[in-house]
């Protein structure tokens, strides 16, 4: 488990963004017990942010019925209405409001959490109030998979594309309570292994990206070495994709990160290393490619969990290490010994 308050580090970096002072400041400040308390007060910080600069607005087609002409005439439904007779008509517009689509999506998402009792009373109060500062034009949307793509699909950018990361993660955490129509009851999203193991994927490639300047930072893909006398035959060997690369004019790391419970597993009486996760590294680095002087090496990093493991080898003669980081130490030392790492 990842103390809660290292939890805002990793969505700010797996979300490619690193941490604002002012958020940083009332996270640490505030003890938090569960990761609905740590998203709520992070989404409560944004929001206020959005709100002293100004909520977004966009264009909007909008219908009503006017006396003149505007925008594009809704023939059918003006002649339904006998309104041209009458020297009116039904038009369709663009006006530009804040009653947009992701403005109405966060109001939905604070709603639903003023209305959760895993939130403390205080809390929820702090919601509420955040509520009634939206502009009485923004109308609430219910929170759900439908509502997040159609918004995600206008690529929010920059503080909105962040908190709409905060809302697409409530949702993905939220349950139907059994004892009212309304409200939300939120597991520890923490415990989906399939969840964390993505996050835990994109917070250490992102990591790299902000804070060293040695190497370029990707996720490549590489190709089979080799043939087949059919060119269909090629097609139908698996893709290799590396969580992250890190390349250099003399050196190259291939860092595949694994969100296991345990880095090893017994075997016959003994603790062996998981043998798939270290034939897949092994593939990577026999059909990497390597450009003259360039050292090509391969690291395994997963999360810390009872033992504490760094392992080296040289496997097809490149280096391999396996080695383990602590994410239950203060945050200064995770991104120490994430730099240390790759030195």
């Amino acid at each position: 488990m990842i103390p809660i308050q290292n939890l805002y580090y990793l969505l700010c970096y797996a979300w490619n963004r690193l941490p604002e002072r002012e958020e940083l400041l009332s996270v640490q400040a505030a003890p938090f017990h569960k990761p609905l308390e740590l998203l709520t007060q992070v989404l409560l910080s944004g929001t206020r942010r959005l709100l002293r600069q100004g909520l977004g607005q966009a264009y909007v087609e909008q219908e009503e019925e006017l006396p003149e002409l505007r925008g594009r005439l809704l023939l059918a439904p003006s002649l339904s209405r006998d309104l041209l007779r009458r020297g009116r008509a039904v038009c369709a517009y663009d006006a530009l409001t804040a009653n947009t689509p992701f403005n109405g999506l966060l109001l939905g998402v604070l709603e639903q959490l003023g209305r959760t009792r895993r939130l403390a009373p205080a809390l929820r109060h702090e919601v509420r109030a955040v509520c009634r500062r939206f502009p009485a034009s923004v109308a609430a949307t219910p929170c759900t998979t439908h509502a997040l793509r159609q918004v995600r699909r206008r690529r929010p950018h920059g503080q909105e594309a962040f908190l709409l990361n905060i809302c697409t993660l409530l949702h993905q955490s939220a349950l139907p309570a059994p004892d009212a129509a309304g409200r939300s009851r939120f597991r520890d999203f923490r415990r989906d292994e399939r969840l964390m193991a993505q996050l835990f994927e994109a917070f250490v490639r992102n990591f790299y990206r902000h804070e060293q300047r040695r190497f370029r930072v990707l996720s490549e893909t590489i190709t089979w070495q080799a043939d087949a006398e059919q060119a269909t035959d090629l097609a139908l060997l698996p893709v290799m994709i590396t969580d992250t690369t890190l390349e250099a004019p003399d050196r190259k790391i291939i860092l595949d990160t694994k969100y296991y419970k345990e880095a090893l597993r017994p075997r016959y009486d003994q603790q062996k290393l998981i043998s798939p996760h270290l034939y897949q590294l092994y593939a990577y680095l026999q059909n990497q490619p390597v450009a003259p002087g360039q050292q090509l090496e391969g690291i395994l990093l997963y999360p810390a969990a009872r033992h504490e493991l760094a392992a080296r080898y040289t496997l097809g003669g490149h280096p391999v290490r396996v080695v383990t980081i602590d994410l239950n130490q203060p945050w200064p030392g995770i991104a120490h010994d994430l730099l240390a790492l790759v030195r």
